[in-house]
């Protein structure tokens, strides 16, 4: 969420930046500082009146111990009309600090100052490619026929029993699911990630806290009865760890990671886009957190984007990284790189992972801060997907089937315990 304190003191610099996704946001703006202009002037009036009612409280006990009666019942009148006002003031500065708040609560995140401006993936950036389009052999087929022919997923089984996008691995298909997940864990734990497993159901504070609501929550499984939600990502529940706690600079950054299956709706997907595992409702995946100081929490960004290039070069899949424009970012992104892989049986790119910089939007939400040299200062946040495993699985089947079944890449083999399918 962004800042009060940089509204006022950057107005015309948060309303440029905010253009770059498209958002014409200077009416809100000045609507949210006019609110709180008036917030302001209520918490003053209120404050004196509150000090000239402790006062003439004060003055009432002089006067009704030094017998002056009538002039302390006169006063007495006076602070009880006090009251009524004080009353009328504190509802006034409750209804202003809740639409200020709930202004802040759906402006979006500012974006960093190399994210182009832009309205949608067309105008992402290319930054970095890496590995040259695999050719198929004559007769190669996309991954829902090689889960079928090789009885790895059973899509139609999932539809039985739950519903479309719910997927039964199993076979081999078990064991690629579970091997991936043992070799990202194990990666991140190198890397220097402490790994949780978290509850895969968050409240609603937590929810809010990393910026999925008020934003997001059509895209959440919602337990009604007990006001949960499932979680879209294991970055809710590792982040919210960090929930209205006050850090030290030598604790940072924290780094964490964890496997969860993940639950999205999503809503309004349809066509080619959600055959065989493109676009699930439920899904594995291994997610890498950190807890930054802001002098260095873009360096940190770097590291986790070359996490996952490491991961993606042991896969010997060729991937591309885009730097997204200002449109096609998360809400609460300050800069978000993306992932894709090239699928080769359906011939385009399928995003596998996005690694984000949040700077304070998370922070704010979170009150998580840390003692810093100027004060308590708030900390940045960062995540990634190291890695999502749907898509992952369909660009391994795809990429590398051959004739005679698919094959395994080496640095894979030693965690799902064969060297190919077939």
């Amino acid at each position: 969420m962004l800042t009060l304190s940089a509204l006022r003191e950057q107005r015309d610099a948060v309303i440029a930046a905010l253009a770059k996704r498209g958002l014409d946001a200077a009416e809100t703006i000045d609507g949210i500082l006019a609110a709180d202009a008036e917030r302001r002037a209520t918490q003053t009036r209120l404050d004196g009146l509150l000090a000239e009612s402790n006062a003439a409280s004060r003055k009432i006990g002089e006067l009704m111990r030094s017998g002056q009666r009538e002039e302390a019942e006169a006063m007495k009148a006076t602070v009880s009309g006090n009251k009524a006002l004080e009353k009328e003031l504190k509802d006034q500065l409750a209804a202003l600090e809740g639409s200020v708040h709930e202004a802040l609560c759906h402006l979006p995140n500012t974006p960093c100052d190399l994210v182009a401006a832009g309205k949608s993936a067309e105008d992402n950036v290319e930054v970095f490619r890496s590995g040259g389009v695999p050719t198929l052999a004559e007769g190669a087929v996309p991954h829902w026929d090689l889960a079928s022919k090789y009885d790895l997923i059973d899509f139609d089984l999932g539809a039985k029993v739950t519903g479309a996008g719910f997927p039964f691995y199993k076979g081999k298909g078990a064991k690629l699911q579970r091997g991936l997940i043992r070799f990202f864990l194990e990666r991140a734990e190198e890397a220097g990630y402490l790994e949780y497993i978290p509850p895969h159901m968050i409240n609603e504070e937590s929810g809010f806290g990393t910026g999925q609501l008020p934003d997001k929550e059509g895209q959440m499984y919602h337990m009604q009865d007990d006001n949960l939600f499932m979680i879209p990502t294991a970055e809710v529940p590792l982040t919210n760890i960090y929930r209205d706690t006050l850090l030290n600079a030598a604790d940072l950054p924290i780094k964490l990671c964890g496997y969860t299956p993940c639950f999205r709706r999503e809503a309004g997907s349809y066509g080619k886009d959600v055959r065989g595992l493109n676009r699930l409702h439920q899904f594995d995946k291994v997610e890498i957190v950190q807890i930054a100081d802001p002098a260095t929490s873009y360096a940190k960004l770097d590291e986790m984007v070359d996490h996952v290039k490491g991961l993606l070069d042991t896969l010997e899949l060729p991937y591309r990284i885009l730097r997204l424009c200002g449109g096609d970012m998360g809400f609460t992104s300050a800069m978000t790189y993306d992932f894709e892989v090239w699928s080769a049986a359906q011939e385009r790119w399928l995003e596998v992972s996005s690694v984000s910089n949040f700077e304070t939007y998370q922070a704010n939400r979170l009150k998580c801060r840390f003692r810093g040299e100027n004060g308590n200062e708030l900390v940045h946040t960062l995540n990634g997907s190291a890695l999502a495993l749907p898509r992952i699985v369909a660009a391994l089947l795809e990429n590398h089937q051959g004739p005679d079944g698919i094959r395994i890449p080496e640095g894979l083999q030693a965690y799902v315990g064969f060297t190919s399918i077939h």
